[in-house]
């Protein structure tokens, strides 16, 4: 066997785990932030002002590159709505767009040479850009009421908190596995 196949398999291999673990992580970490969030008699507020879904799909397009990142962002809201129903089946299509948005963008620029925090805004910025577009193509194309096109902005505005941590988490996770992989930890 060739050193490159030997190397392709080791790179399928490590693709799919992490495509793997981070839908196992977007759907595990939601309902940490729900379970605390009836605890303590916030209700959703949390899952909403965290964003715990997003984290993991973003960081598998920066680690693994766009078809690891669409994946995650595509299965993780189906694989968490068919063991907890949530999100809604409302929400659903809105949701399974904007993180499609995230992790693909975020893997289309995983080489680029530029600064993860760099990568992550425009990630972001994709991914809502992706939701506000499904949102209204939702409302005034097809002439859905169910979601209101006001989510565009209150989703942003509730999610703060969590666009902060992202912020402050994800430049730090890549750097740590960037090192890790090349041996400078």
């Amino acid at each position: 066997m060739t050193n490159s196949i030997a190397l392709n398999r080791t790179n399928v291999r490590t693709k799919t785990l992490l495509t793997v673990v981070a839908i196992i992580s977007a759907v595990v970490l939601p309902q940490i932030f729900h379970i605390a969030g009836l605890a303590s008699g916030l209700g959703a507020a949390p899952g909403a002002a965290f964003l715990p879904m997003q984290l993991p799909v973003l960081l598998a397009g920066l680690l693994a590159g766009p078809i690891v990142g669409l994946i995650a962002g595509i299965l993780s809201p189906l694989v968490s709505f068919t063991i907890s129903g949530m999100p809604s089946a409302v929400l659903l299509p809105n949701i399974i767009a904007e993180l499609a948005g995230y992790g693909l963008v975020a893997g289309l620029l995983w080489n680029a040479k530029m600064p993860v925090f760099g990568k992550l805004l425009i990630a972001q910025f994709a991914g809502h850009v992706t939701k506000a577009v499904v949102i209204l193509f939702s409302v005034y194309a097809i002439k859905n009421t169910a979601v209101p096109t006001s989510l565009i902005w209150t989703s942003v505005t509730a999610g703060l908190p969590g666009i902060l941590l992202q912020w402050a988490l994800i430049p730090l996770i890549v750097f740590r596995m960037q090192n890790r992989k090349s041996g400078h930890v």
